[in-house]
């Protein structure tokens, strides 16, 4: 992995785990579970699903990445920047699957984000310290063939789209005041 690659997953890992946090610190019970309406989500369940979402992405990087380097023959069909997009567009919502939509899955809003920030720790100890060459090694699980490294970032990405979820819930006029 390049220098400057290693660097900006860093620095994106580290600013949406420090971001997840930030949003939900001081939320009181009435605010981490008020639901905008019966079929959005609370901010309890939103960080629940980043929690049970990232060790099925973590687990499948770590599983390209152990299969033989293919990118040579492949062209990625996203950009570095379609990447990046994806967390800051919230004009298409989309339905999650993949079993990642169990957002009961953690009723306490400290194990939900306790687990978020550990594998966050290894997912970043990972980008700071390996000699994977992530660019090389194709990932394609959801449709679209993309490289390792552009997976790692729409990992981080992917957090930052439910990051401005919570903006979004707790922007909302009937949101507890405490």
């Amino acid at each position: 992995m390049s220098n400057a690659d290693r660097e900006h997953l860093l620095v994106h890992f580290e600013m949406t785990t420090q971001m997840v946090a930030e949003q939900v610190r001081g939320l009181s019970p009435a605010q981490l579970e008020y639901k905008a309406s019966p079929d959005r989500w609370s901010i309890r369940e939103v960080v629940s699903h980043l929690a049970v979402a990232e060790p099925d992405y973590w687990r499948e990087i770590q599983k390209a990445v152990k299969a033989a380097p293919d990118m040579k023959d492949k062209k990625s069909q996203a950009t570095d920047a379609d990447i990046m997009w994806y967390g800051i567009d919230r004009v298409v919502h989309t339905k999650t699957g993949g079993g990642h939509e169990k957002v009961d899955t953690y009723k306490d809003m400290g194990e939900a984000l306790g687990r978020f920030q550990a594998l966050r720790a290894t997912m970043i100890g990972y980008i700071k310290s390996t000699d994977d060459d992530l660019r090389a090694h194709s990932f394609g699980d959801y449709g679209e063939v993309i490289d390792c490294w552009q997976w790692m970032l729409e990992i981080s990405t992917h957090a930052e789209r439910h990051i401005q979820q919570i903006r979004e819930i707790k922007n909302d006029p009937n949101f507890p005041k405490k």
